[in-house]
């Protein structure tokens, strides 16, 4: 049987790690415009490598989707689940409160034949350290479209998401 909230959860997870809980990068001109991704969500994992970015932080930026996405990326998500990025999220950065923020994420996850697409705006993530590591604070995604098996609204927990820069 379809576990519609680990799907919804997973999907809306991956969203929100457009980058990696990975060692982290100081800091510095040696960034190569790239971010990695991993998370574990319900017990599932999603990860990727080297997804293209458009600049360096603390420019403003966004991430390419199909360097992320199969098959030019290397998305992987264990636990029967697929998961696609509808967007090229957009990033600003703000060094002075150690903040990013993250005007959408598109998202959608598939398990088995129950699809579900959810979107999250203006999501905020904080610094760690003197790092490109940023850690999300909660945020909802509300479902666009899918299955009447997926939740209307999935909420990701402060600190359940990561996302590093290099």
């Amino acid at each position: 049987m379809i576990n519609r909230a680990k799907l919804a959860i997973a999907a809306l997870a991956l969203a929100a790690t457009v980058g990696s809980i990975t060692s982290a990068a100081a800091l510095g001109p040696t960034a190569d415009q790239q971010a990695d991704g991993v998370i574990v969500v319900a017990g599932n994992t999603c990860t990727w490598t080297n997804a293209r970015t458009s600049a360096n932080p603390p420019s403003a930026l966004t991430v390419d989707r199909t360097s992320i996405n199969k098959p030019g990326g290397n998305l992987a998500c264990d636990g029967g689940i697929t998961a696609s990025l509808n967007n090229n999220p957009a990033f600003t950065f703000d060094d002075a409160t150690a903040t990013a923020r993250t005007d959408l994420i598109d998202i959608t996850g598939q398990q088995s034949f129950v699809s579900c697409r959810y979107k999250a705006t203006n999501i905020v993530w904080d610094r760690d350290g003197t790092t490109r590591k940023y850690v999300n604070r909660a945020f909802t995604a509300t479902k666009a479209s899918g299955s009447f098996l997926c939740p209307a609204s999935v909420t990701t927990a402060a600190g359940g998401a990561s996302m590093l820069f290099h």
